[in-house]
C-alpha cells in the first residue's frame, strides 16, 4: 500500500466521498467554462475590442488564470464549489499554488489533445476514485466536500 491509501478516502470504505463525482465534474466544467467566457467578455473593453479577433485565446487565458487562482485559494473552482467538490493532492491536502498550476496545465493539455481528453473521461467513469488523466499523473482526487457545521 502507498501513503496515499492512508490519507485519501478509500472508495471501498467511504464511497460517499466519490458518489456522483463524474457527473458533478461535468456540471462544474460547464459552469467554469461559462465563467471563463464571462471573464473574457468583461476583458474585451480593456483590449480596445481587439480581443474579439482572438477571443478563443482570450477565453483560454482567462480560464487558465481563473482555474489556477480558484484552485490555489480554495482547492476548488467556483463551479466545483457550487456542486460541493474539492480537489485533494496525493497526501490528502488541499491544493497549493504549485498543485493548482500543475493540475490546470494537465487539464489544458488534455483538452488540447482529444485522445488524452477521451482517456481522461473514460478514467473518470471507470476508476474507483473517478480520477481523470491529470489526477492519475498527480495522484490527486476530486471528492465530495464534507458538511461544515
Amino acid at each position: 500500500m502507498s501513503d496515499r491509501d492512508f490519507t485519501l478516502p478509500d472508495p471501498d470504505i467511504q464511497p460517499e466521498f466519490y458518489a456522483d463525482v463524474p457527473t458533478k465534474r461535468l456540471v462544474a466544467f460547464v459552469i467554469d467554462t461559462v465563467i471563463s467566457i464571462l471573464i473574457a467578455i468583461a476583458a474585451l473593453p480593456f483590449t480596445a475590442f481587439i480581443g474579439i479577433f482572438f477571443f478563443a485565446f482570450l477565453v483560454s487565458s482567462a480560464g487558465f488564470v481563473y482555474r489556477v487562482v480558484t484552485l490555489a485559494t480554495g482547492s476548488a473552482t467556483w463551479g466545483m464549489r457550487l456542486v460541493s467538490l474539492e480537489m485533494r493532492d496525493r497526501a490528502g491536502q488541499r491544493f497549493d499554488l504549485g498543485s493548482a498550476f500543475l493540475h490546470t496545465v494537465g487539464f489544458y493539455v488534455s483538452c488540447a489533445v482529444f485522445p488524452l481528453q477521451l482517456i481522461s473521461v473514460v478514467l473518470m467513469l471507470t476508476t474507483a476514485r473517478a480520477q481523470g488523466l491529470s489526477d492519475h499523473v498527480m495522484g490527486s482526487v476530486a471528492i465530495n466536500r464534507r458538511a461544515r457545521f
